[in-house]
């Protein structure tokens, strides 16, 4: 399944400053591995050591957090959308 995947501008630099790049896989993490396969270093931003997703980083496919559905193991159907969005803190 090819997916289109929104890079957040802190991780751009993996992806030569594209915004969008394409990935392959049935699940959110194969196409996370995919990612890694094209774009090295970016799996060890949105991954922890222990290979779940970082805290600090929300991914959604299509309009759906991930954290709310089956996890790296949400399917990523054909032509989806997975959007990973760094979370924002700060303020007064």
């Amino acid at each position: 399944m090819s997916v289109n995947v929104r890079i957040p501008t802190i991780l751009r630099t993996y992806t030569g400053g594209q915004a969008e790049v394409s990935a392959e896989g049935a699940t959110l993490a194969e196409v996370l591995a995919d990612l890694e396969k094209n774009h090295a270093g970016i799996a060890a931003r949105v991954l922890d050591d222990t290979g779940k997703l970082r805290r600090f980083v929300n991914v959604y496919v299509n309009d759906d957090d991930v954290r709310f559905a089956e996890g790296l193991a949400t399917a990523t159907p054909d032509g989806a959308g997975v959007s990973i969005i760094p979370a924002v803190a700060g303020g007064c």
